[in-house]
C-alpha cells in the first residue's frame, strides 16, 4: 500500500523540487521526515526511488500554508534533503525555492490572484525572513513566460522580483553573530555574518585558490574540503549555532578580487559541495560582505556611492544581481533590505506516492 501526497514539481531560480500545502503532510516531525526521504529517494546518489535529483540543488522541498501572521499571507516552510545521508534539515531557508513560492501558492488557491501582477507577503518560517515577491498575472493564470534570463538556468521565462526585508540577523539574532568584522579558525581569517543565511566567508587566496576555479575542481579538491568544514564547525560554535556537523547552516562562501566595476568574484558552498551557480540567501550575505569595511572582501570591490548599493557576484556558470539598501555610519553598515529578480517555472503538477508503512495519510 501506498500514500498519495497532492504536489506541485517547481523550478525556483536554480533549484527545483516538490511543492506541498502542508495541510497534506504529517504534523509530526519525525513522520515528516520520512516521509520527505522517502518522496526525495535520500540514501542513493541519483535518488533513484524517489524525485531528487542527485544534487543538493534538486533535493529541497517547500511546504506552504496560509499566514496566521499579521503581516504575511503565506507561510514557507523549507527543508534540505541530502542526496544520500537521509538527513532532512530544517534549520536554513532557500531563497531560490523561494521564487517560485509566490506561484505555487497561487496555484494551489492559497490566495487570490489580482491580474497583471500580484503581490505575495511571505514568512520564511524556519528563519522568520520576510519577503515580498511579485508574481506576473496574465488572463487569469500565472504565467511563466517572459524575456528574463538568470545564469545557470537555459532560457527565459517572467520576471519574479523578490524584496528580503529585515534579513540581518535572521538566523542567529545578529548581522556580525560573533561579535567581530573578522575572526581566525585554524589560521584561516574569516568573516562570520548573518544576512539571510548565517555564512562564513573566507578570501579565496588563503586557501591557496584563485576564487576563479571550476565546481568540478573545486568538488574535487578533498583537501579544500576538509579544511574548510573544520573552520565552518569552529566558527558555527562561536556563532551560537551548536554542533553543526549534521546541518547545513553555517554555509560557507570564498570570496576574490574581479576585473569587473561593482562586482566580486565569489563560490557557494551547501557545504559539502559546490553550488553549481549561487543561492539567492547566500548571495545577499556574499554582497553585504563585500560592502561592508573591516570584512575578508573589505578593498575587493569599490563602495557604490547610490542606494539601494548594485553589487554582482561572479559564481561558476555567470553573473547575479544583488541590490543592497543600506546605511553606513562611518565603520557601522546597517542593513535594510535585499533585492533582485529571479524567475520560476512550473513542471509538473499530481499525486506523489510514499509507502504506507511510513505515513498513512492526513
Amino acid at each position: 500500500m501506498q500514500t498519495g501526497i497532492p504536489f506541485i514539481f517547481m523550478r525556483g531560480g536554480s533549484s527545483r523540487g516538490p511543492y506541498f500545502n502542508q495541510a497534506n503532510l504529517p504534523e509530526d516531525r519525525d513522520t515528516l521526515s520520512e516521509v520527505l526521504l522517502a518522496a526525495i529517494g535520500s540514501g542513493h546518489p541519483l535518488n533513484i526511488d524517489g524525485i531528487g535529483g542527485g544534487n543538493a540543488v534538486t533535493t529541497k522541498v517547500a511546504m506552504l500554508s496560509r499566514s496566521h501572521d499579521d503581516w504575511a499571507d503565506i507561510d514557507y516552510f523549507f527543508a534540505q534533503v541530502s542526496v544520500e545521508d537521509r538527513l532532512v534539515d530544517y534549520k536554513p531557508t532557500c531563497g531560490n525555492i523561494m521564487t517560485a513560492v509566490g506561484p505555487a501558492a497561487l496555484e494551489m488557491g492559497l490566495m487570490p490572484m489580482t491580474e497583471g501582477v500580484t503581490e505575495i507577503r511571505i514568512r520564511a518560517v524556519n528563519t522568520g525572513a520576510r519577503v515580498v515577491a511579485k508574481v506576473q498575472i496574465r488572463n487569469g493564470q500565472v504565467t511563466y513566460e517572459g524575456d528574463a534570463s538568470i545564469d545557470g538556468v537555459p532560457g527565459t521565462a517572467a520576471p519574479v522580483e523578490l524584496n528580503f526585508m529585515d534579513v540581518a540577523g535572521s538566523s542567529t539574532g545578529a548581522f556580525l553573530p560573533t561579535g567581530n568584522l573578522q575572526d581566525e579558525f585554524d589560521g584561516i581569517p574569516v568573516t562570520c555574518m548573518d544576512v539571510a543565511m548565517p555564512m562564513v566567508i573566507a578570501r579565496a587566496v588563503d586557501f591557496g585558490l584563485k576564487g576563479t576555479e571550476s565546481r568540478d575542481e573545486l568538488d574535487a579538491n578533498k583537501d579544500f574540503f576538509a579544511k574548510m568544514e573544520s573552520v565552518r564547525l569552529a566558527a558555527g560554535l562561536e556563532m551560537g549555532l551548536g554542533d553543526c556537523s549534521q546541518s547545513v547552516t553555517p554555509k560557507f562562501g570564498l570570496v576574490a578580487p574581479v576585473a569587473d566595476d561593482g562586482a566580486i568574484g565569489t563560490r557557494y558552498f551547501m557545504p559539502w559541495s559546490t553550488h553549481p551557480t549561487m543561492a539567492v540567501t547566500g548571495s545577499q550575505c556574499l554582497a553585504s560582505c563585500a560592502l561592508t569595511p573591516g570584512t575578508v572582501a573589505d578593498g575587493m570591490m569599490a563602495l557604490p556611492n547610490e542606494r539601494p548599493a548594485r553589487v554582482t557576484l561572479h559564481h561558476p556558470m555567470g553573473k547575479m544581481e544583488v541590490m543592497v539598501d543600506f546605511d553606513l555610519e562611518g565603520e557601522t553598515f546597517n542593513h535594510k533590505s535585499a533585492g533582485m529578480v529571479r524567475t520560476a517555472r512550473k513542471l509538473a503538477e499530481g499525486t506523489l506516492f510514499v509507502p504506507a508503512s511510513i505515513w498513512g495519510g492526513a
